[in-house]
């Protein structure tokens, strides 16, 4: 994620319009456990269902430090599959969605992460399951327990007037989730924003292949994560409209797994650009007419910019990983305020303005930093941020502007831009910066110090062979800090743990390396 160093000041609370909620459906093809003593009986407890072994409840959290509510435990979603319809005339969302899991437990019941909407109806295997809400968990109980190692599937329906995430310090303060334009909506999750617009499995731990189907109203259009696979006009209905009406249907499929957070839909009167990367990426961009209005070049620039960076990064850190790289550039507002932050949604960044070329290359570094190899929970955020940030200052450095070192330097010596709470910037520590501070400058710019003082420390071609080494040790998966501090010491063959409890383990400020 990249942000602006500004906030907002005056948040309300509730984007769009207040209505009247209808219903929708959604299939769910393996769902997560739920947990006990939730109401409609479910959650009990107790052993049912054939075979041997005790069903019990999954665990209404993964035990996040930061987010403890955030996932849920006793399965491992392999697949969603989101049949949406959105209708921006009435802020409103219905849709069936899929997901295929695998139960790592016997459950008796499981949970999901859904806030706001409405849930009408449940079924599990294709049989109705009593379902319960409280907060943000959907807990699920099938008719009869789920046994480890199986795959299930269950259906939801749920619909309503998706909620945007405001007055929180994340993100610097700026509202974020789904976010409602006045021709469609703009969505970035980061860091737990989907469960507001779909019922998931919202931990970055638990990644998961996508498909979309997505019906919008005629004249609009729907940009996803992955590649179009069809595009159709159709008669649909809409939850508050009386009649049928013509629509248009978008499919979008992401074959690479990916964690919730990264997630897109964007809907809008989109101009688009889709080939190819001279290096051979598939590259679709999307841009907002209103943009376009500002800057009239901005679909070419988003576009042969992203196909630069794409290709450059790819030599340097390794193969593409994803089946699209992209943007999506959206006149992106809350309140009539512009929003702060750009994201790294999976194959297709957002950005909620026209940004510079070294904000393209922070979101495209993501793609292998944060997505790629995502952080095993949200502690470790460094591992995305800085990793970016330093790519951001590399890709300066590339173009014969400042380099690294003397941007690491001016870092050091400067005043960095304080967190919302005004929190010293040498008192956050790197790798363990407090959930509300998780966006923090030292997060972003004094993990990038450290990262570029390491690379002083073991040399340039040892750093660049570190990079490469953990993108493809851990590419579709989630790691940690100690698993890249241990590859730097066995990569560089230096005992580096006076670095790292100095520079990212410690709230000080160290002595410069000479």
């Amino acid at each position: 994620m990249a942000m602006r160093r500004t906030r907002h000041t005056a948040l309300r609370a509730t984007p769009g319009r207040t209505l009247p909620i209808a219903i929708a459906a959604v299939s769910v093809v393996a769902l997560a456990p739920a947990a006990a003593g939730q109401g409609n009986g479910q959650g009990s407890g107790h052993e049912h269902g054939h075979g041997h072994g005790r069903f019990t409840p999954g665990a209404q959290g993964v035990g996040d430090p930061y987010f403890p509510l955030e996932g849920n435990g006793g399965y491992d979603v392999r697949h969603y599959s989101l049949d949406l319809a959105y209708d921006p005339e009435y802020d409103r969302l219905d849709g069936t969605v899929t997901i295929t899991a695998r139960a790592t437990q016997n459950l008796s019941s499981f949970n999901l992460d859904l806030s706001g909407m409405d849930v009408e109806r449940v079924t599990v295997n294709h049989r109705r399951a009593r379902f319960d809400r409280r907060g943000q968990e959907l807990t699920i109980e099938p008719r009869h327990g789920l046994r480890a190692g199986s795959t299930f599937r269950a259906t939801i329906g749920y619909g309503g007037v998706p909620q945007t995430i405001v007055g929180s310090p994340i993100v610097f303060g700026s509202p974020y989730g789904f976010l409602h334009t006045p021709d469609g909506a703009f969505v970035g999750g980061e860091p737990n924003g989907p469960r507001t617009w779909f019922p998931v499995n919202d931990h970055p731990s638990d990644k998961a292949t996508y498909d979309y189907t997505i019906t919008v109203p005629d004249g609009l259009q729907a940009v996803a994560n992955g590649v179009l696979v069809e595009r159709r006009d159709t008669e649909a209905s809409f939850s508050r409209r009386p009649s049928e009406t013509a629509a248009n249907v978008f499919r979008w499929h992401e074959d690479s797994p990916m964690a919730s957070y990264l997630t897109t839909i964007d809907i809008g009167k989109w101009k688009t650009r889709s080939d190819r990367t001279p290096g051979g990426i598939r590259n679709y961009t999307a841009v907002d007419p209103v943009l376009l209005a500002e800057q009239p070049d901005a679909l070419e620039f988003f576009h042969d910019t992203t196909a630069k960076i794409t290709d450059a990064w790819s030599r340097i850190f390794g193969e593409y990983p994803f089946s699209t790289t992209g943007a999506i550039a959206d006149d992106a507002r809350f309140n009539g305020e512009p929003l702060g932050f750009s994201l790294e949604t999976q194959g297709k960044p957002v950005y909620s303005a026209v940004r510079s070329e070294s904000t393209i290359a922070h979101e495209l570094a993501h793609q292998w930093f944060g997505d790629a190899v995502s952080p095993a929970n949200w502690k470790q955020i460094w591992l995305n941020e800085s990793f970016a940030t330093w790519a951001e200052w590399y890709w300066t450095e590339l173009q014969g502007e400042r380099t690294v070192a003397d941007q690491a330097r001016s870092v050091y010596d400067g005043r960095p831009f304080p967190d919302p709470e005004g929190r010293p910037f040498w008192s956050v520590v790197t790798s363990d910066p407090e959930r509300d501070t998780m966006f923090n400058g030292r997060v972003y710019s004094g993990g990038a110090m450290a990262l570029q003082f390491l690379r002083e420390k073991i040399g340039h071609d040892t750093f660049m062979k570190l990079l490469r080494t953990w993108y493809a040790a851990h590419k579709d998966g989630n790691a940690t800090t100690a698993q890249f501090t241990a590859l730097a010491e066995k990569v560089s063959g230096q005992d580096l743990d006076a670095f790292f409890k100095d520079w990212i383990h410690s709230p000080i400020k160290p002595a410069l390396p000479e």
